[in-house]
């Protein structure tokens, strides 16, 4: 694998992040990934403009835009790759051993792989910890995911592929990387950005579509839903056949089934909507 790191391309085994850089040191920094199809990544503008809001929400000073669409296509053609995943990671850069940053400034770091393997649908567990929706980093997208981590762990020890946690205030919020939508009277809902989620990319483009509307929802409306499915830049629109174990009356349902099929025309009509 062919790695952008700082401006430069380089092997793998060759690539050189400082052992300092302030992501090692802390979880100081902010990503976004990427599908590609047809060796074209989908949806850059939208990856690039939440890219600059995460880093801003750290007071990271984002690279430009012309920098990081040269530094993906350099590594979309270095590897050759056709269908798969790009990931871009900005960092705080080399800095003292605390919570301070130094004055090297961000690392910037381009990367890619093959696609994921997801299955027809998901099984989801309830996680038992909360997302804080007052959290200085609600709604970033940052690589401080050891929470995530933990919670996908206890998921898959409970015989389920995804996570899905409720807030503080007991409503629904989202998934360890995914956004959450769930069928009730014949509607599709979907947390608002309030309840601490994060403003996914799919999960925009399928509001924009009017497939489906904000709304607050107590965390059993997963369960108690009629279908549901989970979003996100590698999973597109994924059933959920389960929750904790119990399978949803519907999977994929009309609705899913309808979101679904217009995303995938939008995707094939315009790769950077």
């Amino acid at each position: 694998m062919v790695i952008w790191v700082n401006g430069r391309l380089s092997k793998e085994e060759d690539a050189r992040v400082s052992p300092l850089d302030h992501a090692l040191l802390t979880g100081d920094g902010v990503f976004e990934t990427l599908k590609v199809e047809g060796g074209v990544p989908f949806a850059v503008r939208r990856h690039l403009e939440r890219l600059a809001r995460s880093a801003a929400g750290l007071a990271l000073d984002a690279p430009p835009v012309e920098t990081v669409r040269a530094a993906l296509g350099d590594v979309l053609e270095a590897n050759r790759l056709n269908d798969g995943v790009a990931r871009i990671t900005l960092t705080g850069g080399p800095a003292p051993l605390g919570s301070d940053r130094g004055s090297a400034g961000p690392t910037l770091i381009v990367a890619c792989g093959p696609p994921r393997g997801w299955g027809t649908s998901a099984h989801v567990a309830v996680a038992p910890w909360p997302r804080n929706e007052r959290s200085a980093l609600a709604g970033l997208k940052t690589v401080s995911y050891a929470e995530n981590v933990i919670a996908l762990r206890w998921a898959r020890e409970h015989g389920a592929e995804e996570a899905v946690f409720g807030n503080l205030a007991g409503r629904l919020c989202e998934g360890t990387g995914t956004n959450v939508f769930v069928a009730a009277g014949g509607r599709l809902l979907t947390p608002p950005l309030s309840s601490g989620c994060l403003a996914g990319v799919t999960r925009g483009l399928l509001l924009e579509l009017g497939i489906a509307a904000e709304e607050n929802l107590p965390l059993p409306a997963l369960a108690d839903a009629d279908e549901a499915f989970l979003t996100s830049s590698t999973r597109d629109v994924h059933p959920i056949s389960s929750v904790d174990g119990t399978p949803l009356p519907a999977t994929p349902g009309a609705l899913t089934k309808a979101a679904a099929d217009a995303f995938r025309s939008l995707q094939q009509r315009d790769p950077d909507p």
